[in-house]
C-alpha cells in the first residue's frame, strides 16, 4: 500500500482526486476555500506584528485578513514538508541551484538564477493578491464552486505563464 508514496511520479488522477477531497473537506469543515496566497499574506502580517505591531494592526488589509497561525497558514509548511518527504521517499531528492533547462539556455550562473526566481516569486505574489487568490485558490477551489471569475482568472494565470515561458526560452534565451 505504501509503495504508491515511493514512486517518483504520482498518477495525476489520484493526486487530483486527493486535492478534490481536501478542497471539499476545507469547504465543509472550515467554510473556507483551499488556497496558498493568503497564507503568505498572513506570514507577512505576523512579521509586521513583530517589527511594528501598531502599524500592522491599523492596516485595513489586516482587519479583514487577520495575521495568525491557523490551518490556512499551515498549508505553506505542509507543502514544503510534504514535498521534501515525497522526494526523499521516492529517492529523487537532490539540491539544484540551476535547473538543467535553465542552464542550457541561460548558463550556470546561480546568482542570476536566484535573482530571477526571487523576482518571479515577488511578481507572482503581487499578481495573486491582485487577482484575489492564487492558482490553487482560483483554479481548484473556485472551479469546484463553479465560479466563472475563478475559471477566467485561472485561465489567465496559465496563459500568462505560457507566454512568459515562451518569451524566456524562445525569445530572450535565443538572444542570450
Amino acid at each position: 500500500m505504501f509503495g504508491f508514496f515511493t514512486q517518483p511520479v504520482w498518477s495525476p488522477y489520484l493526486a487530483g482526486a486527493g486535492i478534490g477531497i481536501l478542497s471539499c473537506l476545507a469547504l465543509v469543515l472550515a467554510d473556507r476555500p483551499l488556497g496558498c496566497s493568503t497564507a503568505f499574506v498572513k506570514a507577512r502580517g505576523l512579521i509586521g506584528k513583530m517589527i511594528n505591531p501598531e502599524k500592522t494592526e491599523k492596516m485595513a488589509y489586516y482587519q479583514d485578513i487577520v495575521p495568525k497561525v491557523d490551518w490556512a497558514f499551515m498549508i505553506i509548511p505542509g507543502i514544503i514538508i510534504g514535498a521534501f518527504f515525497s522526494s526523499v521517499l521516492s529517492g529523487t531528492f537532490h539540491l539544484v541551484w540551476v535547473p538543467e533547462l535553465w542552464g542550457s539556455v541561460f548558463g550556470d550562473n546561480a546568482v542570476l538564477r536566484i535573482i530571477i526566481a526571487l523576482t518571479g516569486g515577488i511578481l507572482l505574489g503581487f499578481g495573486a493578491r491582485w487577482a484575489g487568490g492564487c492558482t490553487s485558490g482560483h483554479g481548484i477551489s473556485g472551479s469546484i464552486q463553479l465560479s466563472l471569475a475563478s475559471m477566467v482568472t485561472a485561465t489567465c494565470f496559465f496563459i500568462g505563464g505560457i507566454a512568459v515561458a515562451m518569451l524566456l526560452y524562445r525569445v530572450i534565451g535565443v538572444m542570450w
